[in-house]
């Protein structure tokens, strides 16, 4: 069941994808991943989707050029995150799922797919390696900690 809806998605909706952004997606494990597992609230394309969940095009390839940044991506696709937080001027109260069924190397496939074919992050940001995921599954924390780790990471970056 499982291999038929991700045959489906890749089917359906990757091109759809790719027809909407003319550059070829650099991580298409990544894509099919994230269709799979995180479009349902953040959407195709990552814009979010208005009182649910934020969109994940304005902050990751700021965070994925820096180390606490980095540390802050695997620990959400990781632990999930919750309570409310501010995107784009717009506030969201949601609870993001955490992902730890999904292995790390998939995990990084799905950062590096919304950190350079969502966000355009520029060629010198450098990928997110399996090993930083698996260095942030050894230090599970809850949902509220990412948050508050978030808070304090945006303040860091000032943004």
């Amino acid at each position: 069941m499982r291999e038929l809806i991700v045959a489906t998605v890749i089917m359906t909706v990757l091109p759809d994808l790719a027809s909407a952004d003319p550059a070829p997606v650099r991580y298409p494990v990544g894509a099919t991943a994230f269709q799979a597992n995180c479009s349902v609230c953040h959407g195709v394309k990552g814009a979010g989707t208005p009182s649910l969940a934020p969109p994940i095009t304005s902050y990751p390839a700021r965070y994925a050029a820096n180390p606490d940044g980095r540390k802050q991506l695997a620990m959400t696709v990781l632990n999930g995150m919750f309570g409310g937080i501010d995107v784009e001027q717009k506030h969201f109260d949601f609870k993001m799922p955490e992902f730890t069924h999904l292995d790390d190397t998939t995990l990084a496939a799905v950062l590096n797919f919304v950190v350079f074919d969502l966000d355009h992050a520029s060629d010198d940001t450098k990928p997110l390696a399996v090993e930083e995921i698996a260095a942030e599954r050894a230090h599970p924390v809850d949902g509220a900690a990412v948050r508050e780790n978030r808070t304090k990471l945006l303040t860091a970056l000032g943004l």
